[in-house]
């Protein structure tokens, strides 16, 4: 049996993650876990449990100091399942509060148990501004209200942090408005070692 991976696609909301982890995953023959698919429907249920707004997560103290922690702790144990059987995982979040924290991917999987033959690949989505505002506009999620009512800040938030994140394999892929073509993503990985 072949090492299993887990990759961390990262990168800001309209970047296109989700493109690339679903190619990834595709191509891999990984399991593809979402953030958002995995624990919307618990977020929006304990936001208005708390009395706030089960649409809003980036002005959402509650949802910030709370519920987040608790979706990347959902998917990170989901993915341990998987990796467990030997199946690699991609894993579609931003991760971005976990940026500076070089050590992040050694934590997780300590922290997971995750098996200790796992090899993490750091799979950054990188985009311009205005392919990322209007990729946001287009999908028309509530929760993206706030970051398109104040981009310019949004925006600067997301250039200014940087990944800290020790790791052996990464990948970057430029998915500007065109998007990235599954030849791209098949080159990219044949070029991991």
């Amino acid at each position: 049996m072949t090492t299993p991976r887990a990759y961390f696609v990262i990168g800001p909301a309209g970047s296109g993650k989700t493109s690339v982890a679903r190619l990834l995953a595709e191509q891999t023959g990984a399991a593809y876990i979402d953030k958002d698919t995995a624990g919307t429907r618990f977020t929006e249920a304990l936001l208005e449990l708390a009395g706030t707004d089960k649409t809003e997560r980036d002005l959402n103290p509650y949802y910030q100091s709370v519920v987040m922690e608790l979706e990347y702790l959902t998917i990170l144990d989901l993915a341990r399942d998987n990796l467990t059987v030997g199946r690699p995982v991609v894993l579609d979040a931003p991760f971005g509060r976990y940026f500076s924290r070089p050590d992040y991917l050694t934590e997780v999987a300590e922290r997971h148990s995750w098996p200790r033959e796992v090899e993490p690949v750091m799979v950054r989505v990188q985009v311009d501004s205005a392919t990322a505002r209007e990729r946001i506009r287009a999908r028309g999620y509530a929760r993206d209200l706030s970051k398109l009512a104040d981009w310019d800040t949004f925006w600067k938030k997301a250039q200014n942090n940087e990944c800290l994140w020790s790791s052996r394999h990464q990948l970057v892929f430029d998915n500007r408005a065109d998007g990235i073509t599954r030849a791209e993503v098949a080159h990219a990985l044949d070029g991991l070692t």
